[in-house]
């Protein structure tokens, strides 16, 4: 079973350098373009369900802006 993750990136330090969406494996980040933070940057977010939560994309975040989440799924007892 897969484990699942997401992330969320916080518009107060987010400067949308890119980074993050350069490092994901997953590639599932990318430019927010609809919206901006507070500091009128296009901040990162995900696109699709595949996040694995690895935490690469924090770890590259310079402003320490994203915060990766991961929940593994229930196993079934066996019988």
């Amino acid at each position: 079973m897969a484990v699942t993750g997401w992330i969320v990136v916080d518009d107060n330090y987010c400067k949308g350098c890119g980074l993050c969406i350069e490092a994901c494996p997953q590639e599932v980040l990318v430019f927010d373009t609809e919206r901006l933070t507070p500091k009128g940057y296009h901040p990162a977010k995900m696109t699709q369900e595949t996040c694995t939560g690895c935490g690469i994309c924090a770890v590259v975040c310079p402003d320490a802006a994203i915060t990766v989440y991961r929940e593994k799924p229930e196993r079934k007892p066996r019988r």
